[in-house]
């Protein structure tokens, strides 16, 4: 069974409470549950990890190594200019899915960069909680057709 898992990063731990016309009402909690509902589905398990903390998203995504076959991220603010993310994604070597719920390319301008993106497969934006179930099926899709890294 394909192991797969979700993390978010900061701030996302209040969604359905925060910019609600950003991000709209479903609260990662509710989100989770949809994911959970379309991975058994697909017959994938899946884990969640949330942090505020730069260093313990880090820490997990080293952790993944022992323990997933690829990753949906959603690095939050820390999209836009961890480059300690970004290289901890690229030292993993195994496929990640960046994803977000607005589109980032059509806010502001420090939003629209994201250095993250380089070193994932591929990067899903702008449908709101449902960035998260495209992500989720498009990084199983593309570690059945032999997808490793970027």
């Amino acid at each position: 069974m394909l192991r797969v898992l979700v993390v978010n990063g900061p701030n996302l731990n209040l969604l359905g409470r925060r910019e609600t016309d950003v991000y709209g009402s479903m609260t990662l909690g509710q989100i989770e549950a949809d994911v959970m509902r379309i991975a058994d589905e697909m017959g994938v398990e899946v884990a969640f990890f949330q942090s505020n903390h730069e260093g313990a998203i880090i820490d997990r995504l080293h952790d993944a190594l022992d323990d997933v076959d690829g990753i949906v991220i959603n690095p939050g603010a820390l999209t836009h200019y961890s480059l300690a993310v970004r290289d901890a994604i690229a030292a993993i070597s195994m496929p990640v899915v960046e994803v977000h719920m607005s589109n980032i390319h059509r806010r502001e301008p420090f939003r629209e960069r994201s250095v993250t993106a380089a070193v994932c497969i591929g990067q899903i934006s702008g449908f709101g909680a449902a960035s998260y179930a495209l992500g989720l099926k498009a990084l199983v899709d593309a570690i059945k057709e032999g997808a490793h890294v970027r």
